[in-house]
């Protein structure tokens, strides 16, 4: 987007994973148009519209993982969202539990595993089912599977290496799902925190992007402290991985009572049914007030 009321945006040949069908797209478009910006069609025309901010809406592979991010730090236009490193890392499921666990931040116990290796270590490591099975490096849920016994654990690994060459193996873990949105830059915030309880056995693919996927509660059912101790953890990872303008952090309380971080979304949905955009009208901010704020984050 240009300061004299332009933008241009990535088309093909990403897959814009954000919903299903086109209806994310024309949300995003629908709200910034409305609040004064104007839509280009296609990369072709970055040049020809002299783009100030690129308002990034794709997630998984070369949306999220810091593909096109670098794309546009050459083209030195600036864009929405965390940086290269950040993207990267975030995306980097293996990569970013290795730094979490670097500084002491709490993260589940896994087995990374490799396409045809000896996967006796997950049991060793792990002990009995039930385990969580994921490709390393995707986004949206995609690949990941619960695993309860060898059967399963087979099925999901062949799935889960459909999308990486490395699988990572979790033990399951029993609790409320959180997750935690964070706004902003050097002076970021945490939003408030929603509660996810998924109409399948987890929040899977269906359950992100289907209206009656999940049914969510602002703010989380968990007391004060809890609430603060999350929010805190949040912002930590957000620093510590350098984010800017906007993330998710999603956690699982184990007993219910202690947070583990699972993951953090560089790139967390933005439709208006989405969970940032949800704690973020719980906030204060309407859907068209947050996407401004994540453009001028972008601006700063």
């Amino acid at each position: 987007m240009s300061r004299n009321g332009k933008s241009w945006r990535l088309t093909s040949p990403q897959k814009l994973l954000s919903l299903p069908d086109p209806s994310t797209i024309k949300d995003l478009k629908t709200e910034l148009v409305r609040a004064g910006y104007k839509d280009v069609q296609g990369i072709d025309q970055m040049s020809k519209v002299g783009a100030d901010v690129v308002f990034i809406a794709m997630h998984g592979p070369y949306g999220e993982d810091g593909t096109v991010q670098g794309m546009l730090d050459l083209a030195g236009v600036k864009y929405t969202g965390s940086g290269v490193a950040a993207s990267a890392i975030g995306m980097d499921k293996l990569l970013f539990r290795k730094l979490l666990k670097s500084e002491g931040i709490p993260i589940p116990k896994f087995v990374a595993v490799e396409k045809n290796k000896d996967y006796e270590k997950i049991f060793k490591v792990l002990g009995n089912f039930p385990y969580f099975v994921k490709p390393h490096n995707q986004g949206s849920s995609v690949g990941a599977s619960i695993v309860k016994n060898q059967e399963d654990l087979e099925k999901a690994l062949n799935l889960a290496f459909k999308y990486s060459n490395i699988t990572l193996v979790d033990e399951y873990i029993l609790g409320k799902e959180i997750t935690c949105g964070i706004l902003g830059n050097e002076a970021s915030i945490a939003l408030p925190l929603v509660e996810i309880i998924p109409k399948n056995e987890f929040f899977d693919y269906d359950s992100k992007y289907t209206e009656s996927g999940t049914q969510e509660i602002i703010p989380a059912r968990v007391p004060k402290s809890l609430t603060k101790e999350i929010q805190r953890i949040a912002l930590k990872v957000y620093k510590i991985l350098g984010c800017k303008g906007f993330a998710r952090v999603d956690f699982i309380l184990r007993n219910n009572k202690f947070p583990v971080v699972l993951e953090i979304n560089t790139i967390p949905g933005l439709t208006p049914m989405s969970l940032l955009p949800k704690a973020a009208k719980k906030a204060g901010f309407s859907y068209s007030e947050l996407l401004d704020k994540i453009v001028n984050y972008a601006i700063e």
